[in-house]
């Protein structure tokens, strides 16, 4: 029997707590795309991706139509490029991006995800002219997303490819440096990197996944942090239980979503990801739920507690609402698309160094932070050298999405627009860890990875 009460809360959580579902994102495997030919390869790739999502947003707009949920982007990820590409030339890699780019744009879609390569024990031939066409293809593409995992918790971090990508990101700043090196915001580096992830600019289609399926991205920070105010002075054991309830009926929203788009789509339902992913809309902030909780701003002490009870909320109570958790599924702490975090780094309460800390007990890692452009490849080596250990030390995903802003420093804004938001340019440290990093090699894995 329908419940009018949970109804009415459903659409008032649509109406003024921005609860929508942040992606409906398709995986495509491209394995039976290889062909030692590079222009019949391009051709079978852009034929299996339009082919495979020729509907996906038809099926989105009727999904919205039908229940009232927004569905905010349509995405498509598919196999790491560099496992199809094999030996190709960077320049060949490049095209690839392009034919991505065309697939995306034909389809309608706001991302597709999937050009990058796992480097976390060494580079084979294929992966390392890969990275080197990161800086042109985004240069020359404005919805493909790259991602390289450089470390995992078995294999170590692959030290190497950590100083590979401080100069990729580097490149990619100087040569998207007429849009405010807008291409470093579709880049990302990896420890652990999950198969399933719906989630830009990280998404894949692993290697394990079945041919086409639909993984399901839920949002509602907005949702949490007006449950969370309404509450009022409760203890913590009430607050959480609060939160888990929230994030049940949130990923119920999400199930549902799943399933029909699966089902519309014929494509396997894979996952739902339980992240909490905030807009710079007002009110769609995970920094205010922080706040909610008694923090007079994010990043005082006592945030990283916060945020680790939030975490941990939202997944008890998700894992509850869904049969299949996947993907990230904890809270992103991006400064850029965060109109709290926006703030409180404006007024000196949040740090990058606090960053790194809240980044141990949630996901997923220093996310669309703006640095000044003059900084040097090897320190932004060291931030994702940092970062990375974390996610491998902890056994957990951790990612890095630094954008050096090419022309400007620390006191200036730069504006990234729609979803990206914009932020306020974060000061580096201003030593050098140059030596450090030009060691090269690989950090072993930690003790505790010898679980057989």
């Amino acid at each position: 029997m329908l419940n009018t009460a949970d109804i009415l809360e459903t659409i008032q959580m649509i109406r003024e707590e921005n609860l929508d579902m942040r992606t409906v994102t398709m995986g495509i495997s491209l394995f039976d795309c290889i062909s030692d030919d590079p222009k019949r390869l391009e051709e079978k790739i852009y034929d299996k991706i339009t082919r495979s999502a020729k509907n996906l947003v038809s099926v989105c707009s009727e999904l919205e139509r039908t229940y009232g949920i927004p569905i905010i982007n349509r995405r498509v990820s598919v196999t790491p490029i560099s496992y199809v590409g094999g030996g190709l030339s960077p320049e060949s890699y490049v095209r690839l991006a392009e034919v991505l780019e065309r697939a995306a744009v034909e389809l309608g879609i706001n991302f597709i995800g999937g050009f990058g390569a796992h480097v976390q024990k060494g580079m084979m031939p294929g992966a390392k002219n890969l990275i080197a066409a990161i800086p042109e293809a985004l240069a020359k593409t404005t919805r493909v997303c790259s991602s390289v995992n450089v470390a995992t918790t078995k294999a170590g971090i692959n030290m190497d490819a950590v100083r590979l990508m401080g100069e990729t990101v580097m490149k990619t700043a100087y040569l998207t440096r007429e849009k405010d090196s807008i291409g470093c915001a579709k880049l990302v580096v990896f420890a652990n990197m999950p198969e399933d992830n719906p989630f830009m600019a990280g998404a894949v289609h692993g290697i394990g996944e079945p041919d086409t399926v639909i993984n399901v991205g839920v949002s509602g920070p907005g949702v949490v942090a007006s449950a969370i105010k309404r509450a009022g002075e409760v203890d913590f054991s009430e607050l959480a239980d609060i939160v888990k309830k929230v994030a049940f009926k949130i990923t119920r929203v999400g199930q549902l979503i799943a399933y029909e788009a699966s089902r519309r789509l014929g494509a396997p339902y894979g996952i739902v990801d339980l992240s909490l992913a905030p807009t710079p809309a007002q009110g769609d902030s995970v920094a205010r739920i922080l706040e909610n909780m008694g923090l007079e701003r994010c990043g005082t002490h006592g945030t990283t507690a916060a945020l680790a009870l939030l975490n941990d909320a939202v997944k008890k109570g998700g894992v509850m609402a869904s049969s299949h958790v996947g993907g990230l599924s904890g809270a992103f702490i991006p400064v850029s698309e965060d109109a709290g975090m926006i703030e409180a780094v404006e007024v000196g309460a949040l740090s990058i160094e606090k960053l790194e800390a809240m980044t141990a007990v949630c996901s997923v890692g220093l996310d669309m932070i703006a640095v000044p452009g003059d900084v040097s490849a090897a320190t932004v080596s060291g931030v994702i050298a940092d970062e990375i250990s974390i996610g491998v030390v902890n056994n957990k995903t951790t990612a890095v999405r630094l954008v050096p802003v090419y022309g400007k420093g620390v006191g200036e804004t730069v504006e990234f627009g729609g979803l990206l938001g914009h932020a306020p340019i974060m000061p580096l440290s201003g030593f050098s860890c140059e030596r450090f990093i030009g060691r090269g090699g690989r950090i072993p894995a930690p003790i505790h990875s010898l679980r057989n």
